[in-house]
């Protein structure tokens, strides 16, 4: 997938000022970087929820988007499954992929922070999408919780052969799951690669001075 060159500025702020970027097909690419490196501002211009500085931009059809902060609809765990049009059985099933099956019949207002990530992923994930855009899907959640997440995005990548950008904190999780990663630092695109290229091996100075600040 081939995107154009991206551009955002809020007030007399650029921040976002990518160069054409090209995502691979069937690949899970992450997107790392300091707080406000751009990460979240490209992921909602990729999801269509944000426009950039040029009003254009087109992706395509059924993309799923996990925002970095999670919500539920106001219904219980296993509607808020059922809300895709998925039938009982397929809810309940994803639920217990989940490890949600127990709470099925409660209010989603009242699950924990953690719960409620993995019940939006659940609720993304229980259609097919071509592009999936993750933005900090399991920062909310505990160790086993996030290991499990990855799990069943890896199945389901593997699945459907879809693209997935997501954004991560976590580097170790960007060489757990990454096939491509890109190192964005004040808006702009500092290095990509393989997982094993820029987190083990970067070219980029700025590169490495961000991997040995968080202590890869």
């Amino acid at each position: 997938m081939k995107l154009p060159p991206i551009t955002k500025t809020y007030g007399n702020r650029k921040v976002l000022d990518l160069p054409a970027l090209e995502l691979a097909d069937s690949t899970i690419h992450t997107i790392i970087g300091a707080n406000g490196s751009g990460k979240s501002t490209l992921a909602r211009i990729l999801a269509g929820v944000l426009k950039p500085d040029d009003g254009r931009f087109s992706c395509m059809d059924r993309v799923g988007y996990m925002p970095q902060r999670s919500y539920p609809f106001r219904m219980s765990v296993l509607h808020n499954l059922q809300i895709t049009g998925a039938g009982r059985e397929r809810a309940m099933k994803q639920l217990e992929t989940f490890g949600l099956a127990g709470l099925a019949h409660q209010s989603a207002k009242g699950l924990s922070g953690g719960e409620t990530a993995r019940l939006a992923l659940a609720r993304i994930l229980i259609e097919d999408h071509p592009l999936l855009i993750l933005d900090e899907p399991t920062a909310a959640m505990d160790v086993a919780a996030t290991l499990l997440a990855e799990k069943i995005l890896l199945e389901y990548q593997a699945r459907t052969s879809c693209t997935v950008v997501l954004v991560t904190h976590s580097l170790t999780q960007a060489r757990r799951v990454a096939g491509q990663v890109f190192f964005l630092q004040n808006g702009h695109l500092v290095e990509q690669g393989t997982a094993e290229q820029v987190l083990l091996h970067p070219r980029c100075a700025d590169t490495r001075a961000f991997l040995d600040f968080y202590a890869l």
